[in-house]
């Protein structure tokens, strides 16, 4: 027999009554009733209530252990009265009566917050006693449900005919989007690793070398800014990638894997694959945004050319957009959302209410002519009840600003539906941009392959050219972005001296790959969906620190084990390093 324990504390039940049996756990409440003492004793499994003889020192000893405390508990099992029946628990029809109870490990300090508490309670102090957060049943069960969901990735990628990598964590730093954290090299004076922001490169040279299909359960690391659905530091992916593919066929290999995993682990709907693609163009025209939650019916359409008709002037020569909601709205509606609307940096919120005759009753009606009226009721589909918000600026801001109203005005009329994961594919995104100075700039990963390839870099304008790289999105989350890869050495090098790279520069920058491409490289396209965001939706969780055992705070800080911190001058002798304190 295990010198701590017969049974878990969910195991217990009915069977065992009349048997001896022993438990250890942590003291979860204590409740003396005098003459008895009640303990729950919690450990990962569960809990259990043990009780006391009506002995004095029984009772005593009981009495005084400081929950959260460890113990080891030996007794008979019997049947609880059945007034004191627990039907929230597995083992709520029994208890155990103490022969023997030990202090394991006891608690010496005061506890910084109630452990399986409702309460809210600071984040910084939660992250600076994680091993006591941990203990909370709602972190315990994301940490269960994050290995579950892992081994169920894993298998469904070996069932696909994947192969699972490892590449290195030591790398070479490379321009990826975000910062690199760098690591001191001690033999090699003045120079650098860098901890890989992705596998990218590596996969890619996974599939020069002739590996067919590759996946990973990747760790990923970058230096950037927290927000609930990115964590600084460190994260996860799932990680692919395979030769002699398409689009198409990253699409087929990740809809059944994304739609099972979250079929498997949450009772809510999850639509059907295939999921619909969208092109980046509509999305951002239709919804706001790059990364559409579709459980939002509203629509945003464009009604630019429409208002340069009109004598409305903050509209002329703007970009307009508009939503309709197929109701008409209170005015206290009206004065909070337009209260929202100049919090966001609007100048105010135009509509206009359609009445039983079809007539616009609202603040700008006076300005849309009168024989235009059907036009407008035309071009936005009007009906009879309907409420149309106008939103103006300039393109970029006027899809923004569009697509946080949609958002908020789903909110406020509760228009989502919690119960659904909806996916969708983003599509076609443009290859390049206009960074802050107007040059031309990737606007994504710059090993897409360009539609059009070669010809469309040297014959179309930069900003029309697309790129065959895809966004897989989920409720409003960008769960990973993906693409079919350049691995055309000409095209590869052309894309970078649009991008302002030399030749040397790519060679210096993404030497391996530069090398790699000239000889014999396959086609080849991947993605990798954010673990961490996967298990946020999965969960029902606020953020992603929420699924993650050890995460870092919003500064990037460890507050448990003090990290970043600082090491002795020796150690930054070693690797050739001088702090400047000025």
């Amino acid at each position: 027999m295990n010198e701590y324990r017969t049974h878990n504390c969910n195991e217990i039940t009915l069977d065992d009554v009349g048997k001896k049996v022993r438990i250890s756990g942590w003291i979860q409440t204590i409740r003396d009733l005098g003459g008895l003492v009640f303990l729950d004793i919690r450990d990962m499994y569960g809990v259990t209530q043990v009780v006391t003889s009506g002995e004095a020192d029984d009772v005593d000893f009981a009495s005084h252990i400081p929950i959260e405390s460890t113990v080891t508990v030996y007794g008979t099992v019997r049947k609880r009265d059945e007034e004191t029946v627990n039907p929230k628990i597995k083992t709520g029809l029994v208890e155990i009566r103490i022969e023997e109870i030990k202090i394991l490990g006891k608690r010496t300090q005061n506890l910084p917050f109630e452990i399986n508490t409702n309460q809210e309670i600071r984040e910084d102090l939660r992250l600076q006693y994680r091993f006591l957060d941990l203990r909370n049943d709602r972190l315990k069960n994301n940490l269960i449900l994050r290995a579950q969901v892992l081994q169920y990735l894993r298998k469904q990628m070996i069932d696909q005919g994947f192969l699972e990598v490892q590449t290195p964590v030591l790398t070479s730093s490379s321009p990826e989007g975000a910062r690199d954290y760098l690591v001191p090299s001690r033999l090699h004076p003045g120079k650098f690793y860098a901890l890989p922001q992705a596998p990218q490169q590596f996969k890619q040279l996974l599939m020069v070398s002739g590996i067919d299909k590759y996946f990973q359960i990747a760790p990923c690391f970058r230096d950037e800014d927290a927000r609930a659905d990115r964590a600084p530091g460190e994260f996860y992916q799932l990680d692919m990638e395979m030769a002699f593919a398409t689009q198409e066929d990253v699409f087929s290999v990740m809809e059944p894997v994304m739609y099972n995993t979250f079929k498997t682990f949450s009772d809510k709907e999850v639509l059907k694959y295939p999921f619909p693609r969208i092109p980046y163009k509509e999305a951002m025209l239709k919804y706001g945004s790059d990364k559409p939650d579709l459980r939002n019916p509203l629509i945003i359409i464009d009604l630019s050319d429409f208002f340069n008709q009109c004598t409305f002037k903050p509209f002329i020569n703007r970009t307009v957009r508009a939503i309709k909601v197929k109701k008409h709205l209170s005015k206290g509606f009206h004065e909070k959302l337009l209260k929202y609307a100049l919090s966001i940096g609007m100048g105010g919120l135009g509509y206009l209410e359609v009445q039983e005759d079809l007539s616009f009753k609202g603040p700008i009606d006076k300005f849309i002519p009168d024989e235009l009226k059907s036009t407008l009721l035309d071009l936005a589909e009007l009906e009879k009840g309907d409420t149309i918000f106008f939103i103006a600026d300039n393109e970029k801001r006027a899809t923004e600003l569009a697509g946080q109203i949609r958002t908020e005005l789903a909110n406020r009329l509760d228009l989502i539906n919690k119960d659904v994961f909806a996916f969708a594919w983003i599509i076609d995104f443009p290859m390049f941009e206009l960074d802050d100075h107007e040059n031309i700039a990737f606007s994504h990963n710059p090993f897409s392959m360009p539609q059009g390839g070669l010809d469309a870099l040297e014959n179309k304008n930069p900003l029309e050219i697309l790129a065959y790289q895809y966004d897989i999105v989920c409720n409003g989350i960008e769960l990973s972005s993906g693409a079919v890869r350049n691995h055309d050495i000409n095209i590869m090098l052309k894309a970078f001296s649009m991008a302002g790279y030399t030749e040397e520069e790519v060679k210096t920058k993404f030497g391996a790959l530069y090398k790699a491409f000239q000889f014999g490289a396959p086609p080849h396209a991947g993605i990798a969906p954010g673990i961490d965001r996967m298990l946020m939706l999965l969960s029902n969780s606020d953020t992603i620190r929420e699924v993650i055992a050890f995460p870092l705070n919003s500064k990037a800080q460890d507050l448990m084990m003090g990290a970043p911190g600082n090491v002795k001058r020796e150690q930054l002798r070693d690797v050739h390093i001088m702090i400047d304190k000025k």
